[in-house]
């Protein structure tokens, strides 16, 4: 019995990884850009967060003049509350992959991703990440789904 009980918190997903793989390469320091310098972050427990994005979303982040093509990436290093230079080790990332226009509209037509800092996937499209960023991702303070204007 308990160990039935074990094995279904387990796939519960109490602390375990997901088995999708990181959707951000790991060179992504080579073509990436920082959009957003380090500051920290209420929403990502308290962390400091540095926003970067991929070529492809580079320009929709900076300009916000342009829909995000699919594909596009915007990544948040996080880093440890005490952290505000974000130079010591990365605690976690949060990643969001843009995708086709009304394909997850309960998502933003995004796909979002908690991974942590050894690059495995902690949860898929996690309702806590769109939720918030429904409410905070139209102009003034926003921009299709992703917060705040750089």
């Amino acid at each position: 019995m308990i160990r039935t009980v074990l094995t279904f918190l387990a796939i519960a997903g109490c602390g375990d990884t997901v088995s999708t793989p990181a959707a951000f390469p790991a060179d992504y320091k080579a073509s990436y850009v920082q959009v957003r310098p380090c500051r920290s972050s209420s929403d990502h427990d308290l962390h400091h967060v540095r926003v970067l994005a991929d070529p492809l979303g580079l320009d929709p982040y900076s300009m916000r003049n342009a829909p995000f093509p699919v594909g596009s990436v915007i990544l948040k290093e996080e880093y440890d509350i005490g952290d505000s230079n974000c130079t010591g080790a990365l605690t976690d990332y949060t990643v969001m992959v843009k995708l086709a226009a009304g394909s997850s509209p309960a998502t933003l037509d995004w796909h979002w991703q908690r991974v942590d800092s050894g690059r495995n996937v902690v949860s898929d499209d996690e309702p806590h990440c769109y939720t918030c960023h429904k409410m905070c991702g139209v102009p003034p303070d926003g921009y299709q789904g992703t917060c705040e204007v750089p």
